[in-house]
């Protein structure tokens, strides 16, 4: 307990390089507190949660053909990659419609999936349902549900 008292809140990283020295196989799930994403307000999105096991990410990608996004999930990670190619030659006074290229990423819980992707009106909406086992579902044996 000593050891961990000499650790402050601008020391996370020294923190964890230091305790990946002593563990083994949770290297993934350390570099996930030290990944940091570059513009994290772009695009903006919602993550609706529609119930108990079921949750909407939404991202407003105005200015994006449906051809030029790409979703997908790698190693526990939700993945939106939207590439855009800049051959729009005009000469802009304002450009407040950001266009940019970009990819963004979600980490996933292990019993979390991704059930259904929409790009819709510049809305793309990637449904997720959390996978509840049977056992662990609630089953009324007697009385009333309410």
């Amino acid at each position: 307990m000593g050891n961990l008292a000499r650790y402050r809140s601008g020391d996370i990283n020294t923190f964890l390089k230091d305790i990946d020295r002593y563990s083994i196989g949770l290297d993934k799930f350390f570099d996930s507190f030290n990944t940091i994403q570059q513009d994290v307000n772009y695009p903006p999105y919602n993550l609706v949660k529609v119930d108990e096991n079921t949750f909407s990410l939404e991202l407003a990608l105005a200015g994006f053909a449906e051809d030029e996004v790409k979703v997908y999930t790698e190693n526990s990670q939700l993945v939106v990659e939207a590439a855009k190619a800049d051959t729009d030659q005009r000469e802009y006074v304002h450009r407040g419609l950001a266009a940019r290229s970009f990819t963004r990423t979600w980490t996933l819980s292990d019993d979390v999936e991704v059930k259904e992707v929409k790009f819709e009106n510049g809305i793309l909406a990637v449904a997720l349902v959390r996978i509840v086992p049977e056992n662990h579902k609630r089953f009324l044996w007697f009385g009333k549900d309410q």
